[in-house]
């Protein structure tokens, strides 16, 4: 894969490419993750697909501090990155979390951008007024730098996005430390829990699909709900697997999503 930018005014996007010449897949990581993240999504769909992984503002290698966070600002970077990367679509779009909320913006407000819609754990936004205020304090109390990788593993618990999240640390000035900031993640998670989406959600005229996991932290109601408002959408829950379900249970995850792209839009043989 290649490591690639797309440059706005106000910030420079970076992705990870796997070229080739199939239809264009967009996968968006989660709050506070990065495209490394979903490199090994996209390493499983490249020989059917060409994969476009952007790390979304405020994470990763694309600009730290971002002046506008707000949700707009995060779906009109997928948009130059699929005009400038794939030739203006459409694609099929991929969400984990915070990335399934940005991908649903976009289907709903860009519908000739997007082809298909796979939603990871991700819903329509709004929730508890406090959480992005508990999210930006649990950041900011990373004991960092962290002295090593192992170290970080052990202290964000020992689970598989505790090692994505130490896999990504940036080694500098005597330590480990993430590529992110603390009151960048809390302002961006803000953003999405502000106010239920509920109107762009039955503007969303892509095919979708929603994929839940067993110990999901969505609301069933929320879940029913979106059922409900579209009936053609698709519901998956995928057994043994906590919100990160991609890196919980890799292989159901890719083939569940290599199921979906292939029956929504063929891939190249």
């Amino acid at each position: 894969m290649q490591r690639l930018q797309v440059h706005r005014e106000d910030v420079t996007l970076s992705y990870l490419d796997t070229g080739g010449p199939g239809p264009v897949v967009v996968l968006l990581h989660g709050l506070a993750g990065s495209a490394q993240e979903l490199a090994a999504t996209a390493e499983a769909l490249r020989d059917g697909y060409r994969v476009l992984v952007p790390d979304q503002r405020g994470h990763g290698h694309s600009t730290r501090r971002p002046v506008d966070t707000s949700r707009r600002a995060h779906v009109d970077d997928v948009v130059a990155l699929i005009t400038a990367a794939a030739g203006g679509g459409p694609v099929s779009v991929v969400g984990q979390s915070m990335g399934a909320h940005t991908a649903m913006l976009l289907a709903a407000r860009h519908p000739h951008l997007v082809r298909r819609l796979v939603l990871l754990e991700g819903g329509v936004g709004g929730g508890a007024e406090d959480l992005s205020a508990q999210l930006g304090g649990w950041f900011a109390a990373w004991p960092v730098p962290f002295p090593s990788r192992q170290a970080a593993v052990e202290h964000l618990g020992g689970t598989p996005i505790a090692e994505a999240w130490a896999q990504d640390l940036q080694e500098r000035d005597g330590g480990f430390w993430p590529r992110f900031d603390a009151d960048v993640m809390q302002a961006a998670i803000a953003a999405v829990a502000a106010a239920p989406c509920w109107t762009e959600w039955q503007r969303v005229q892509a095919p979708t699909l929603l994929v839940q996991a067993q110990r999901s932290i969505l609301d069933a109601a929320e879940i029913d709900r979106m059922l409900e408002l579209r009936p053609g959408t698709g519901h998956v829950v995928v057994p043994d697997a906590g919100h990160d379900v991609h890196l919980d249970q890799p292989q159901a995850w890719t083939q569940l999503l290599r199921d979906s792209l292939d029956a929504g839009g063929g891939r190249a043989d």
